[in-house]
């Protein structure tokens, strides 16, 4: 009966992460593969975690939820027309969760059959292999964003 009090939490979670699809279809921009890959496998791990009883998936919540507050602000104040000038930290948080994330995974190969240490296998592996995927993307993301010049600055 305890895995069921958890379910309203896991579905408010996954909701309120396709908050910032909702931005971005409202303003008719594309939506790029590192968005909707993100939200298929968060939705996926969501779900392993729960039927798994994960453990470590409070905190992967709790970090996402406070990367994400100050996305959402970024995102808020983008709609209201104010341009803040730290977009690049944003993209820098959301690396610096997935470096986290990989790392947590990492302590989690580490420790998992200690007597502290009840992290499902499977759950670890998906974590690591999401995370790690992320790190990935969002790294190429960043370095696209704002180190590379692209073809429609230059025709500008």
């Amino acid at each position: 009966m305890e895995s069921y009090s958890q379910a309203p939490f896991c579905i408010f979670y996954y909701y309120s992460e396709l908050f910032d699809t909702f931005f971005i279809l409202i303003h008719k921009k594309k939506l790029i593969f590192l968005h909707w890959y993100h939200h298929i496998t968060v939705l996926l791990y969501c779900w392993h975690s729960y039927v798994t009883h994960t453990p470590s998936g409070i905190f992967f919540v709790n970090m996402n939820y406070g990367v994400h507050s100050v996305m959402y602000f970024y995102y808020f104040l983008m709609a209201i027309k104010i341009r803040p000038p730290w977009a690049m930290m944003v993209t820098f948080l959301q690396i610096s969760q997935m470096f986290v994330g990989v790392t947590f995974t990492i302590l989690g190969f580490i420790y998992v059959g200690t007597d502290n240490c009840t992290i499902s296998h499977s759950n670890n592996m998906a974590a690591f292999l999401m995370y790690g995927s992320y790190l990935v993307l969002f790294l190429q993301f960043f370095i696209s964003r704002y180190f590379v010049k692209s073809s429609k600055k230059k025709e500008t």
